[in-house]
């Protein structure tokens, strides 16, 4: 998504050019081809231009791993614009620069902190939601509305296709039968497999190329929705509540984002499917009625259980294990859900503190085992093939 944007964004800046290189660095190198972003970049700028795509896996720009430079030659051959930008998680872009950066926007929220959030909930007795809707205005529930239309299409599409996925792994796609045998079993049982069907049914969308919501991220974008739509279909919440716990869901994201890293790349699969386990978490305990504090304990429990998970997907396919994480993350975030409603909400790590953790945890990661495919499951992948 983040190479499609800068791609788009170059485009419109050079519509004169007669060819386009582009040269991709460090982990946006290393699963470039795995990831589709080559073909994203040449079938958005290829309209205007030939394209020439330079892989440079090796070769890790200061700012982010995630790095690429875009170049627009003349019919001589040459340059007459040149752009580094970073592709930094969820689709986002950031151009690396403090005070000049086009994609800086301005502060929403007030407070970054989810203690002073959460003690503002407290005084003034609102719930995570009403914050957001103060901050946002009200049009954030139109916004909303089609995310929870988009993530509700891609659970049931995915539910609905079979067949292998893209890519030299041929890994089948699995949410159908899940879903078929969930069925067959007891309620308890029963719950787990719709879940994990749910979940796989999104990540396989993705792994397709289909349309999901980054939530936070395209690699872990089956946790929400499986969640959110299981609880939906199961207990009949309505539309309302579903996107009271979505805009809850995005505010603990937002404080991740902003303070630590939603990025593989950055700090491994900890800020990607730890992240969505949290937000999963944060909106399943609002769900069911969950105080401030509870809420935030059942976040607490869905990140710090994913400390130190590393990003090494095989042969750079968002497939294995990227998929099945999705799955157990979902089942996660409804158990730290229930955990969470049986205490007060009172315990010892805060969230804040455990998203500090994670950014430290993962930049303290080699490498290696961040969204690079040279370590972990990957290396062993490979050795074996």
């Amino acid at each position: 998504m983040g190479p499609q944007k800068a791609s788009q964004i170059f485009k419109e800046r050079n519509p004169q050019a007669s060819r386009f290189e582009v040269t991709l660095y460090g982990s946006l190198a290393a699963t470039g081809k795995g990831h589709m972003t080559d073909a994203i970049i040449v079938e958005t700028l290829e309209p205007t231009a030939p394209v020439d795509i330079v892989w440079q896996p090796s070769v890790f720009l200061p700012f982010h791993p995630n790095g690429m430079k875009f170049v627009a030659k003349d019919a001589s051959g040459n340059a007459v614009d040149e752009w580094t930008v970073y592709s930094i998680g969820g689709g986002a872009l950031s151009e690396g620069k403090k005070g000049a950066d086009m994609f800086d926007t301005k502060e929403i929220y007030d407070m970054n902190s989810l203690t002073d959030i959460m003690r503002w909930c407290e005084k003034s007795g609102r719930s995570y939601w009403e914050y957001v809707e103060q901050c946002e205005t009200k049009d954030i529930w139109n916004y909303l509305h089609e995310v929870w239309t988009v993530m509700q299409a891609a659970v049931e599409r995915g539910l609905n296709s079979e067949g292998v996925l893209p890519g030299p792994l041929g890994l089948p796609r699995k949410a159908a039968t899940y879903y078929v045998k969930a069925s067959g079993y007891k309620q308890t049982l029963q719950t787990r497999g719709l879940v994990y069907a749910y979940a796989l049914a999104v990540s396989e969308e993705n792994a397709s190329g289909g349309t999901i919501v980054t939530a936070p991220t395209c690699g872990a974008s089956g946790v929400l929705p499986a969640v959110l739509y299981h609880l939906a279909k199961g207990h009949n919440f309505s539309e309302t509540r579903i996107l009271h716990a979505l805009a809850t869901a995005g505010l603990f994201g937002n404080i991740v984002k902003k303070n630590a890293s939603i990025s593989g790349a950055d700090v491994g699969c900890q800020g990607e499917v730890g992240v969505a386990c949290a937000m999963a978490s944060a909106a399943a305990c609002q769900l069911f009625g969950g105080s401030p504090a509870q809420i935030e304990y059942a976040a607490e429990m869905g990140l710090e259980h994913h400390l130190g998970m590393t990003c090494d997907p095989v042969c750079g396919l968002v497939q294995i294990p990227c998929i099945e994480r999705n799955a157990f993350a979902a089942t996660r975030a409804l158990d730290s859900n229930l955990y969470s409603a049986f205490s007060d909400g009172r315990h010892r790590v805060s969230f804040d503190r455990v998203v500090e953790v994670m950014k430290q945890t993962g930049h303290d990661i080699p490498s290696l085992y961040k969204e690079t495919s040279e370590g972990g499951l990957a290396k062993d992948f490979m050795m074996g093939s």
